[in-house]
């Protein structure tokens, strides 16, 4: 199959939008919310990580998701990204090929992409997944100890369970669990990566005593403006294609935005007597993160309830869980990511509409007790793999070059004591 021209452009903007995701839109949101004295190396803590783990991606990471290997790991073809330009066709009549995700399996999916594309696109994923973590142990991690974990957290972690999803030979794959577009891989994965650090490393000092109010909420919405954005590139993005799934997940993610920024505002409205900004941008992120495994399977009704109740589950969590389970979730990344990401995945279950994902040959998957029980299945395994490697992980990170900065380093501020530079 020749390269496609239009789809190939459309899928460098995607790529560009997934990485406008990480920096400045993670970046900036979590710098809005942290205090003064750590929003510098808030926001450094997200371009590292996007440096080192693109690194390892293209070293590594790639090759262990998407390579065929076995069922649970990909395989070292890729290594280095040996061979990913083999479709090119030289000379004044040739047409470059495009990529086969899993080439040789009876599942392959044929492209129309450069292979080049298809793993820049990823690599946004790979990138965003450790930065979400970093919000939860927000003003207490130290740098060294951060840039060890995130990268061995991206191969060990996050590329085995991309393989078992999204690669057509991984085993969640065969077992026929949907994600469009990260809803296991990324959200759940880096939420409860996020509540595992955050417990092993432990809380604030001075949490519940000192003030811990955000610094500047203007610097979170804008960045939040700019994850909304970018998450079309990361839907509308993952059918591959500039088509009429493309556009119909690009709608529902937009729809599904809003249910949650209303939901939000409605129950703080209602509890509170007044709506927060920093509520109604929250409801909007967890619509956005609710959305993501079904927005190429759900038609534009489904992405009410899906963004609503993704809303209203992530308000509970942040608002009433982690006050009762005393745990420290800095800026809840478990609470937004890990929380909206099971419940998108289980309501994908549910509301998967079939002719989205139909084709030619193979009709399409709709809702059903059966979709809803796999999807359980693929969130209680990401859940686990997760939490216990995350766990292994910390542990041995901690004991090389220590993960949490002590008390005075956290007193001072992790501007000044991480990178000798402060906010004038």
């Amino acid at each position: 199959m020749k390269v496609d021209g239009g789809n190939t452009a459309w899928m460098l903007i995607s790529a560009a939008l997934v990485l406008m995701m990480t920096i400045p839109g993670i970046g900036l949101f979590y710098a809005g919310m942290v205090r003064r004295k750590n929003v510098l190396s808030t926001l450094a803590q997200s371009f590292v990580i996007c440096c080192l783990v693109s690194l390892a991606w293209m070293l590594l990471g790639y090759s262990l998701a998407f390579t065929n290997g076995t069922p649970w790991l990909g395989g070292l073809e890729r290594l280095g990204l040996r061979g990913v330009a083999d479709n090119f066709l030289l000379g004044p009549q040739g047409a470059d090929r495009a990529f086969v995700l899993g080439a040789g399996l009876p599942d392959a999916v044929p492209t129309t992409l450069p292979e080049s594309v298809y793993l820049l696109f990823q690599m946004g994923f790979a990138v965003i997944a450790p930065a979400i973590i970093t919000g939860a142990v927000a003003g207490r991690v130290r740098f060294a100890g951060l840039c060890v974990f995130s990268v061995l957290w991206s191969l060990l972690v996050y590329a085995p369970l991309a393989h078992w999803v999204w690669s057509p030979g991984g085993w969640l794959a065969r077992l026929g669990a949907l994600d469009y577009a990260g809803g296991t891989v990324v959200h759940v994965n880096a939420g409860i990566a996020g509540l595992v650090c955050a417990i092993m490393l432990g809380r604030r000092r001075g949490i519940g005593q000192e003030d811990m109010s955000p610094w500047n909420l203007v610097y979170a919405l804008i960045g939040a403006a700019l994850l909304w954005i970018g998450w079309f590139g990361f839907n509308a993005g993952s059918g591959l294609a500039a088509d009429s799934r493309a556009g119909m997940a690009m709608l529902v993610t937009q729809l599904a935005a809003a249910a949650g920024g209303c939901a939000w505002m409605g129950v703080e409205w209602a509890l509170l007597g007044k709506p927060t900004a920093l509520g109604i941008v929250s409801g909007a992120l967890a619509g956005l993160v609710g959305i993501t495994p079904a927005a190429g399977f759900v038609l534009p009704w489904a992405a009410l309830p899906i963004g609503g109740c993704a809303a209203l589950g992530c308000f509970f969590c942040v608002t009433r869980l982690k006050h009762w389970l005393k745990y420290d979730d800095t800026l809840d990344a478990f609470g937004i990511h890990g929380i909206g990401g099971i419940i998108g995945a289980l309501l994908t279950g549910v509301l998967a509409w079939g002719p989205l994902s139909a084709t030619a040959i193979t009709p399409g998957i709709s809702g059903s007790l059966s979709l809803l029980g796999r999807q359980a299945e693929a969130v209680a395994v990401t859940v686990l793999w997760s939490a216990v490697m995350t766990a292994l992980l910390v542990w041995g990170v901690d004991r090389l070059v220590s993960m949490r900065v002590s008390e005075d380093e956290g007193q001072e501020g992790l501007d000044l004591t991480q990178h000798g530079e402060r906010l004038n």
